[in-house]
């Protein structure tokens, strides 16, 4: 039986539905850092699948990133990849289906250059981490509910996931945080304007979901009950891997009940106390969520000590 308390998945959709206004700081989820190394950034080439409004998977088309391995031991590393700087419009337009208010209003963000891990934080990267000396609190060596290595950590609230943030930043010199939501969401559309960075729709072929529901036309496909081993789909224009679907993924930001107030230059919006806990921005969807759960502008608020099988995380850093 799991050590720690399961919170239950119903709670999300209605956290998502609580205000919060701006006040409070937010909490420091910076080691200290150390010089800054030589990134060492290596090229490498991938492979981009896409749909039709019908759900048909449309030719794989060729891209290239840059990254740079950040190693944790002599096994475990992450892979960083470079995130190219640029303007997009944060949130979703009035016309896309399923579009919530909390998805808006659009809002025009200039980003500059960052890093984030190609694929959600896996289970083996979090026991490397986990073994790295304790910089503020407690981590559980293996927390998930679906187990296995090359699985995406999950049960891990918003405050395990920053602890791991300093512990990586401590043991490597470099400032690891979570990313900011309009980070996030950047990094998810890599370019693309519609719901999915796959099209104006995602198949269970692209995303693990519950793909037994439907977004278009597209369709039901598998619905698989549970997390799957990260980067067994397609990747986005950017090179990153599951950012839709298999697990929701914790954002540095408060939450706040719309994108009004949000900042130009994609900076974390603080967070404030609801019921005595803080509530903090997740994205992306997860195994257990219907296809509009997925889209890239979709997000959710859930307690920064709260844990659930359908969250977990990755990590950015700016150098």
């Amino acid at each position: 039986m799991k050590r720690r308390r399961f919170f239950q998945y119903t709670g999300l959709g209605g956290l998502s539905l609580v205000a919060a206004a701006q006040s409070g700081a937010i909490a420091s989820i910076l080691g200290e850092s150390g010089e800054q190394r030589d990134l060492g950034l290596t090229s490498f080439e991938f492979q981009v699948t896409t749909v039709d409004r019908a759900g048909h998977l449309q030719q794989p088309k060729s891209h290239t990133a840059n990254y740079f391995p950040e190693s944790i031991n002599s096994v475990d590393r992450l892979d960083m990849v470079q995130i190219t700087p640029g303007k997009f419009l944060m949130g979703a337009p009035r016309s896309e289906p399923q579009a919530k208010g909390e998805e808006l209003p659009r809002q025009q963000v200039n980003l500059s250059s960052f890093f984030l891990s190609k694929y959600p934080i896996t289970q083996a990267q979090w026991a490397a981490v986990v073994a790295l000396p304790k910089v503020s609190r407690e981590l559980h060596l293996a927390p998930s509910h679906f187990q296995g290595s090359n699985r995406p950590v999950e049960s891990v609230s918003w405050l395990d996931a920053t602890e791991f943030c300093q512990r990586l930043s401590q043991h490597t010199g470099r400032p690891y945080q979570l990313p900011s939501e309009a980070q996030w969401e950047y990094a998810c559309r890599a370019g693309t304007t519609t719901p999915f960075s796959t099209g104006e729709t995602i198949v269970a072929q692209l995303a693990d979901y519950r793909a037994s529901a439907t977004y278009k036309a597209e369709t039901p496909g598998e619905y698989r009950h549970s997390t799957v081993p990260v980067g067994s789909f397609s990747a986005n224009g950017f090179g990153l891997h599951d950012m839709h679907g298999n697990v929701w993924e914790w954002c540095a930001d408060g939450w706040h009940r719309n994108h009004r107030g949000a900042f130009a230059d994609g900076r974390a919006r603080r967070a404030v106390a609801v019921a005595g806990s803080q509530l903090r921005v997740i994205r992306g969807g997860g195994w257990l969520d219907a296809p509009e759960k997925l889209r890239s502008a979709s997000r959710s608020g859930y307690a920064e000590t709260a844990l659930n099988r359908t969250i977990g995380f990755r990590v950015m850093t700016m150098v």
